[in-house]
């Protein structure tokens, strides 16, 4: 892995080939220090937004220099706000400024159809589903905001785990244990999702810590996982990871931190993720 700061340069979308990652964001719900974590995944002519948070339109010019509709594919992993909160402007633009007046394509949602009906019903719809009709008078739907497209359910698995090839990036989509904080496992935690890129880079997303589902993907080359610095709650502490063994700590960089990230020790890992970085693989 390298790591190429732009330097003032707007991010491009895409690239020679090689896997990119890209933060826009790397701070936890209330960082004020940092931008919420939300990510783009780049490789050669396709690229996908992961989530899209409260600071995410002021986030994704300032890091990379970009607007709202330069964004056309975004996957969703869960419905707080940090992660969900900025894409009813997103949706807006697609619908009202991109499509109309640069004549583009409608933005690409990857979603699965329960995740869509979470998102739709219980965040989305009192913003988006009023703002006018369609041409049989019926009130708006995700769909006429984004096209959908489908992950397909990779069976005979441990968890809940869907695939997709959107362009030339193999996503697996995976169930984590995240909320709440009393559930026993991933089955009792409500909809949320991490991913493995490329079977090459593991990114949790928000997960409570869970040594079942980084076995699952031990063999990863880097682990982007989220931490909080306190016991509890729904990250994954900081002390909990420094239990891991040494082998997968090194390949580990930490994301979704406090704004006293710097008064942590984190030796043992391959340090913080960064925003406004391109990490290439």
């Amino acid at each position: 892995m390298k790591t190429v700061e732009l330097n003032g340069n707007p991010l491009s979308l895409t690239n020679d080939g090689n896997l990119e990652i890209f933060f826009i964001g790397v701070g936890s719900a209330q960082a004020t220090k940092r931008y919420q974590t939300n990510f783009l995944i780049i490789k050669g002519k396709t690229h996908l937004l992961v989530d899209f948070g409260q600071t995410g339109q002021i986030a994704l010019q300032k890091t990379a220099g970009l607007g709202l509709s330069d964004i056309r594919a975004i996957l969703p992993t869960h419905s707080h706000g940090d992660h969900v909160g900025g894409i009813e402007s997103l949706a807006l633009d697609n619908r009202y400024v991109g499509k109309p007046f640069k004549k583009l394509p409608k933005t690409k949602m990857i979603i699965n159809e329960e995740y869509q009906r979470v998102l739709w019903d219980y965040t989305l719809r009192g913003g988006l589903e009023y703002n006018e009709e369609d041409s049989q008078l019926r009130n708006l739907a995700l769909t006429d905001y984004f096209e959908i497209i489908r992950p397909k359910w990779k069976t005979m698995q441990p968890r809940e785990i869907h695939k997709i090839k959107f362009g030339g990036i193999v996503l697996e989509i995976f169930r984590t244990k995240h909320i709440p904080d009393s559930s026993s496992d991933w089955q009792a935690s409500f909809i949320s999702y991490g991913l493995m890129i490329d079977d090459r880079v593991f990114l949790s997303c928000d997960t409570r810590f869970d040594p079942e589902l980084l076995s699952l993907y031990q063999n990863a080359e880097y682990f982007f996982h989220d931490v909080q610095f306190f016991p509890g709650a729904v990250h994954a502490p900081l002390a909990d990871l420094k239990a891991l063994p040494e082998n997968i700590k090194k390949r580990m960089l930490l994301m979704h931190y406090a704004d006293n990230f710097d008064k942590q020790d984190v030796s043992d890992f391959a340090g913080f993720a960064q925003q406004g970085v391109r990490y290439i693989f």
